[in-house]
């Protein structure tokens, strides 16, 4: 780990850096860099493999922590309060803020390391709050891999980084448009449910036992006609209020956990 000099600017040209990272997603695909924030985050990201560019922390902030010993990483920055101040993403925060090098997410390179592995699908999510929290429940059920068809938004968003409280780097995440995806499933042998409210059956009806892929679409306008005509089968979760949909990641993590208690049962 190499240790550079402290900086006191906002000026400075590292500085100016992480700030465009954090705002353009455009300057993030080209660079191949994103900006994390957080113990916690940083240590799921190095104990993940990912490559830490740079860490920058402030030492009127962060205690009781020995950076030199705590990450691995290209640059090792001290940085005054204020240029903290202007750098940090959170009202909340530790003191450390790092840049990082993102992972390859392409369909081609997911492999699982179980025979029978169950997945999760989310069709366009836009919403960074909602993509987190689709990955904290894959994260709380040890899920083999997310994948995101068709995505809308980068996945290095810091609002995803945030809201996923760095299981963003914890999980099998891959992208692809929603053909590669059904392609590749059924190739592969799984069993497609797509939750959706016709012609369906009560998740709890269906058998999650078998290689499994769980799809999701959004609040707003559900699930592609390609989706539901590729299904196995279309699950649903009875309503017995007033409305017909739930926040989808209370949605997913309710047919998330019906399928890992059938193959509790099962086992």
């Amino acid at each position: 780990m190499q240790t550079t000099k402290h900086i006191s600017s906002a000026q400075n040209p590292l500085i100016k850096k992480v700030l465009v990272l954090k705002e353009k997603s455009r300057e993030r695909k080209k660079t191949g860099l994103f900006v994390l924030e957080g113990l916690r985050e940083l240590q799921i990201a190095s104990n993940a493999g990912y490559h830490i560019d740079t860490v920058l922390y402030c030492e009127n902030i962060l205690e009781n922590t020995n950076i030199t010993q705590a990450f691995s990483a290209d640059q090792l920055i001290s940085v005054t309060l204020d240029v903290y101040k202007k750098l940090a993403y959170r009202d909340t925060t530790e003191g450390i803020i790092a840049i990082a090098k993102s992972k390859d997410h392409e369909l081609s390179s997911l492999k699982f390391n179980t025979e029978n592995p169950l997945i999760l699908i989310a069709e366009a999510p836009e919403k960074p709050g909602n993509i987190g929290a689709l990955l904290r429940t894959a994260d709380a059920a040890n899920l083999d891999a997310v994948l995101i068809a068709n995505p809308k938004t980068d996945l290095y968003n810091p609002n995803i980084i945030r809201s996923s409280v760095g299981c963003i780097f914890s999980r099998n995440i891959r992208m692809g448009n929603t053909s590669e995806i059904i392609s590749y499933l059924k190739k592969e042998g799984f069993q497609i449910f797509c939750a959706a409210l016709s012609a369906s059956k009560d998740y709890t009806t269906v058998n999650f036992t078998e290689p499994t892929a769980i799809v999701v679409g959004t609040e707003h306008s559900g699930l592609s006609d390609k989706w539901l005509k590729n299904a196995t089968q279309n699950i649903i979760i009875p309503m017995e209020g007033e409305i017909d949909s739930m926040n989808v990641s209370v949605s997913a993590a309710i047919l998330i956990f019906e399928a890992k208690r059938q193959r509790k049962i099962n086992q």
